[in-house]
């Protein structure tokens, strides 16, 4: 599609609505924020759980001729072995792509049942007692020596000791801190706060508004990580159309394609090899059909290439 019949789309949409006295909704300004090399969004595909379903969305993002700029992972660091986690390293630096896995123990597999009743799900990702604390910081050292250069972190005295741990020389300067999901702020204070102990990108709720989006970008630069398709347990929020409109208002942003309708992944394993591979295939080729509707919209945003700066690429 040219540059003039995408333009003439994107017009035509708001000029039906007007005909019948509907008038455009109110957006908040465009963030002036942008990544270190000057990009206004990349593109993340989570629960990448091994280096088998990492090369897949590799291929599938070369096959699409798209780039992924950052996998995530849910299970754990702690339960790949070091084989794995170098290798994952290995396809992440010679991709380009941010390998973030998540750090464990966390409580909603541990011994306690709190995490697992019907009042628990807020406690899964949170670290219990000075066992957890010390486990977790080996499991970082661990995945870091293995050449790991980003890890998941959803407890909020877990995420400062990670942080004075980065400032000792104890961990890599280079690692980024990714605020999970179990952990998302709401609201801009919040956001800041996380920002203060240390987060280098964080993870907001799927459902947030473009105006919600605003107010945490009137009060912080930092990356934003939006699930634009979010998975069941995180409400099945679907809208990849959206991004032309989401870009503008909170860039710089981290686009999150998860999958609506798929089998709960965590933990994974070999039992669960297959299904992980193709579920992250279809991530990939979602995040095609949302680049679609990005260009159909007729915004000017930037990703960024594979290896920018300020991505966490494994050093194996």
């Amino acid at each position: 599609m040219s540059e003039a019949t995408n333009h003439h789309a994107h017009r035509a949409a708001p000029a039906a609505l007007g005909r019948l006295g509907i008038l455009p909704e109110a957006v908040p300004g465009p963030s002036e924020h942008r990544f270190p090399d000057g990009a206004h969004f990349r593109i993340e595909v989570p629960s990448i759980e091994g280096p088998g379903p990492l090369a897949a969305v590799v291929a599938e993002a070369a096959q699409r001729r798209i780039t992924v700029n950052r996998v995530s992972q849910g299970s754990g660091a702690m339960l790949l072995s070091r084989e794995e986690l170098r290798e994952m390293a290995r396809i992440g630096r010679d991709s380009g792509i941010e390998v973030s896995l998540f750090v464990g123990p966390r409580d909603e597999w541990d011994t306690g049942a709190t995490a697992r009743s019907s009042d628990g799900p807020a406690f899964a990702g949170r670290i219990r007692g000075a066992r957890q604390l010390r486990y977790a910081l080996e499991d970082v050292l661990r995945a870091g020596e293995c050449g790991i250069r980003s890890f998941l972190v959803a407890d909020t005295g877990l995420l400062e000791v990670l942080a004075e741990a980065q400032r000792h020389g104890e961990v890599p300067a280079e690692t980024v801190w990714k605020v999970s999901a179990y952990m998302a702020p709401t609201n801009p204070a919040t956001f800041v706060q996380l920002e203060r102990l240390g987060a280098s990108t964080i993870n907001v709720p799927s459902d947030m508004t473009l105006g919600q989006l605003g107010e945490i970008r009137s009060v912080s630069g930092l990356p934003i990580d939006l699930y634009v398709e979010s998975p069941d347990g995180a409400g099945g929020v679907v809208r990849g159309q959206e991004i032309g409109d989401i870009i503008p208002v909170a860039a710089p942003i981290y686009t999150k394609f998860g999958l609506r309708n798929s089998r709960p992944l965590y933990p994974s394993g070999l039992h669960l090899e297959a299904e992980v591979i193709s579920i992250a295939r279809e991530k990939v080729r979602r995040a095609s059909v949302a680049l679609e509707w990005l260009e159909r919209s007729g915004v000017a945003a930037i990703q960024s290439s594979p290896g920018a700066k300020g991505l966490g690429i494994p050093a194996p």
